[in-house]
């Protein structure tokens, strides 16, 4: 009996998980509609630039390419004129793995002035990075580094902060290798509207950073 109900009502169940992932992913895209640039002519200058970690390989060991591609985005910004300090912000949560520390190493390598690059070691999720960027850095406008669509979920992040921010795309990954990232990111954006639903605070806050006019 329990069973049958089960199977009676697991229709609807599946339809509603359907519309609540659509609903999310629709909202916020609509917040990013406009604010997301593709070519360093375009976009206006920002103060400050966010640039969202991930890590440099692969499960398999590969260089990871959603990481490389972040990493010329953020070159071809800064080389543009188009920021003028950049904060790193990512994950640093076990010995040996330091997001914000490989990216600003290869930055530097790159050619990018060390002095304009901060680092924010407790960026665990788009979301602790984004309200650490408002709390710690007292930032409230911004331009965004990542992927089209993880620029578009921190810009929906950030407007319900009171911070304006828009994006600069980095190269999106083809859609074989990136399969796996674009399904997470459909849940991560449910995740969104629960974290801020529950107020969820980030792991970690800590003293303020204070970044030169």
């Amino acid at each position: 009996m329990i069973f049958k109900r089960f199977f009676q009502i697991l229709p609807l169940f599946v339809i509603a998980i359907v519309v609540i992932i659509y609903f999310c992913n629709r909202v916020i895209a609509q917040y990013a509609k406009n604010k997301l640039y593709s070519n360093t002519k375009d976009i206006p200058f920002n103060r400050i630039g966010l640039l969202l970690g991930t890590s440099p390989f692969s499960p398999n060991g590969y260089r990871n390419t959603f990481y490389t591609n972040r990493i010329r985005a953020a070159v071809e910004l800064i080389k543009a004129g188009k920021i003028k300090y950049l904060i790193i912000s990512g994950d640093n949560h076990r010995r040996g793995y330091n997001e914000p520390e490989s990216m600003r190493t290869d930055l530097i390598n790159a050619g990018i002035d060390s002095s304009i690059i901060y680092l924010d070691y407790a960026g665990f999720r788009t979301y602790d990075s984004v309200i650490r960027l408002k709390e710690i850095f007292n930032q409230d406008t911004v331009t965004i580094i990542s992927q089209p669509f993880h620029d578009e979920r921190a810009i929906y992040i950030a407007s319900r902060l009171g911070i304006y921010a828009i994006g600069y795309n980095a190269k999106d990954v083809n859609t074989s290798a990136g399969l796996h990232t674009m399904l997470r990111e459909k849940f991560a954006r449910v995740k969104v509207f629960l974290d801020f639903w529950f107020g969820t605070k980030p792991k970690f806050l800590g003293d303020k950073v204070v970044i030169p006019g």
